[in-house]
């Protein structure tokens, strides 16, 4: 089965033109060293081992910061398989497409060394005329995003064919979903990331960042995206959101406890704790009864309003 992916050549696309032209892919995140062998099989077990290396190449990173740039570099050098698609921004609003077509292979000394040969096609896709769906996944944080989810839209543009308004997609848990109603949740979080410093948690915790930029939002795991992964302002509890466009299930306690693991496990600092946090517009019993038993995850209500006023 194939998969379609977004990949940054490079910080800001700087390296899309020295990628289209000699038909590669590929990262670097200082890491100065050929993987042929070093791949491992998840990208779990290869932070394990890179982790502490890219912490001793970059000492006042964090773990968060570790993590998503050693889980970068596995992604494109392993996770690509030949045949994935793959959507690369070329920095003026277009995202050219291009088949994965061969394994990892090494460029010492070279710009992006931790290659995949490319055979990029003659073909682009303009950010405007995708859904606020796929402009959400394609402009999620990091080096690499898998926006297989999108497939049936993205062969519709790379076909010149009008996209598919009412296509549904799969969430992790098997739920089927209406797209518009995925983006109305994306459009709640980037409303929620904007203000966050005027919100309830924004008095206790900080969204994640790293050299200025936001990191902790539709941060990367072994079992998805989570919605927003922060810090508090003392740096010893790290929060996990998880934001439901309407009425949260109890289905979301174990998504969120999962998301939590991650965290507690390949983020979290020596002394950190991990909590978490459900954002919605309505619960029910059965989410009430489980977050009962659950008290290291909060629950909060959303309220949307909407006003006219004359001019």
């Amino acid at each position: 089965m194939r998969n379609y992916y977004r990949v940054m050549p490079g910080r800001g696309s700087v390296y899309a033109q020295a990628c289209f032209d000699g038909a590669f892919i590929g990262t670097h995140f200082d890491i100065h060293d050929d993987l042929t062998g070093k791949l491992l099989d998840t990208s779990r077990q290869f932070n394990k081992t890179h982790v502490p290396v890219y912490l001793n190449v970059h000492p006042t990173k964090s773990r968060v910061a570790a993590g998503l740039a050693c889980g970068a570099i596995w992604t494109v050098s392993k996770g690509l398989r030949p045949g994935d698609l793959i959507l690369s921004p070329d920095g003026a609003g277009r995202y050219r497409v291009g088949e994965v077509d061969g394994e990892y292979w090494y460029a010492d000394g070279d710009i992006l060394p931790h290659r995949r040969h490319v055979r990029w096609h003659d073909v682009f896709i303009d950010r405007a005329a995708m859904s606020d769906a796929l402009k959400g996944s394609t402009g999620s944080i990091g080096t690499v995003s898998n926006i297989t989810s999108h497939a049936d839209e993205i062969e519709a543009l790379i076909g010149g064919r009008p996209t598919p308004v009412l296509a549904s997609i799969s969430t992790i848990e098997g739920i089927v979903e209406d797209p518009l109603a995925f983006a109305m949740e994306r459009h709640l979080e980037d409303f929620l990331v904007a203000n966050w410093s005027q919100t309830e948690l924004g008095r206790d915790y900080d969204i994640f960042t790293d050299d200025g930029e936001v990191v902790g939002q539709q941060y990367p795991t072994d079992t998805g995206a989570l919605d927003i992964l922060a810090i508090s302002k003392d740096g010893k509890r790290l929060l996990v959101v998880e934001l439901k466009k309407g009425r949260a299930s109890d289905v979301v306690v174990g998504q969120i406890l999962r998301y939590m693991g991650f965290v507690q496990d390949e983020l979290a600092e020596q002394g950190q704790t991990v909590e978490g946090a459900v954002i919605a517009l309505d619960d029910d019993h059965r989410i009430r009864r489980a977050l009962a038993m659950v008290p290291s995850i909060s629950f909060f209500r959303y309220k949307v309003s909407f006003q006219l006023v004359r001019a």
